[in-house]
């Protein structure tokens, strides 16, 4: 499916919107409603992935789609489920994969009135998003089921380019520190290149402070002084966990934004699952798309437009103004982004 809704006249910047399946619809649309309402001047082409568009009797990933994105070089994507079956590969790691989306940013901050272990936390995950042990790669199984193997390979210039986009982005927003992530005591080989490009490229950052940490040490750290942390950065399948674990620390994955960023093309999306079970009920919690649109506006220079939509977020779930029940309240996605709205 493919429409057009500008909101900002002639001079609106394109952007791409995949709506998802399950909640994925019912939040993005919220997303729209706020973006509407502070006048981002985006005018939205909307495409189809996954299960809606093999409804729609297309293909898992239409060119359509492709196409629109290789034109904007700007998606927002609500959550998107990979059917079940043989022959179906993972959206998210295909789209990865041919935009060169290699920066996945996963950024967690603590908000008043979500019920959480800690408080005032405020970290970045920056996990490399094309190679490694979750790329895919040389996956198969013997005939008779009994052995299953994976290829991992980590190359020095994707490690170059994750770690000093990393340095980059704590520089950038004026971070203390970057933590590397790695199990190079084991994993010798691959592991122990990302560790030994890590430290070269810290040494052009004098400015900033950064400590490594093998990953299972790093993982207990985070649940005993999460505080100690500031950015991460870490090679895809390390990431993955990691990045999750840390979205635990400040609520869950329902109050966490994701962005996946290459050199030409930048996707911003819900980091949660499609929640098939209480799709269509107005129930599902929009704050992780709204915030993954703030993270698009960063992106794109508005980050007056992303402070303010941060800001509103924050008063209502502080305020537990017409919160979803996964915040403990009794409101909708729509009284939700009501409230939202309102505070814009």
């Amino acid at each position: 499916m493919t429409a057009s809704n500008s909101t900002g006249g002639d001079a609106a910047r394109p952007i791409t919107v995949i709506r998802g399946d399950g909640i994925g619809p019912d939040i993005v649309d919220a997303t729209l409603r706020v973006l509407d309402r502070v006048e981002a001047g985006l005018d939205y082409r909307f495409h189809d992935v996954g299960p809606a568009a093999l409804e729609a009797g297309d293909e898992l990933i239409p060119d359509a789609t492709l196409d629109s994105i290789a034109e904007t070089g700007l998606v927002l994507k609500g959550p998107v489920t990979t059917p079940s079956g043989k022959g179906y590969t993972s959206v998210n790691v295909a789209l990865r994969k041919r935009f060169d989306l290699y920066a996945n940013v996963r950024p967690v901050v603590s908000l008043p009135g979500v019920v959480s272990r800690y408080e005032n936390l405020d970290i970045i995950t920056v996990r490399e998003n094309t190679e490694g042990m979750y790329s895919g790669e040389g996956q198969t199984v013997s005939e008779d089921g009994s052995r299953a193997e994976a290829l991992s390979v980590i190359t020095r210039d994707e490690s170059e380019r994750i770690l000093r986009f990393a340095f980059d982005l704590a520089r950038e927003r004026g971070r203390r520190k970057v933590t590397l992530a790695h199990k190079a005591n084991i994993m010798k080989s691959t592991s122990g290149l990302f560790l030994e490009v890590g430290r070269e490229i810290a040494k052009e950052y004098p400015d900033l402070e950064h400590d490594e940490r093998i990953v299972d040490a790093c993982a207990m750290r985070l649940v005993m002084n999460p505080e100690d942390f500031d950015v991460i950065v870490t090679t895809n399948l390390f990431g993955d966990i990691l990045s999750d674990l840390c979205a635990g620390l400040v609520g869950g994955l329902g109050v966490a934004p994701g962005a996946n960023i290459g050199d030409r093309c930048a996707m911003f999306e819900a980091v949660h699952g499609s929640a098939p079970d209480i799709a269509g009920r107005n129930i599902a919690n929009p704050t992780s798309v709204i915030l993954a649109a703030a993270l698009m506006l960063d992106h794109v220079g508005d980050s007056e437009r992303a402070g303010r939509i941060r800001t509103a977020i924050r008063a209502v779930i502080a305020e537990h103004d017409r919160v979803t029940p996964d915040l403990g309240g009794e409101g909708t996605t729509d009284s939700f982004t009501d409230a939202v709205i309102e505070r814009l």
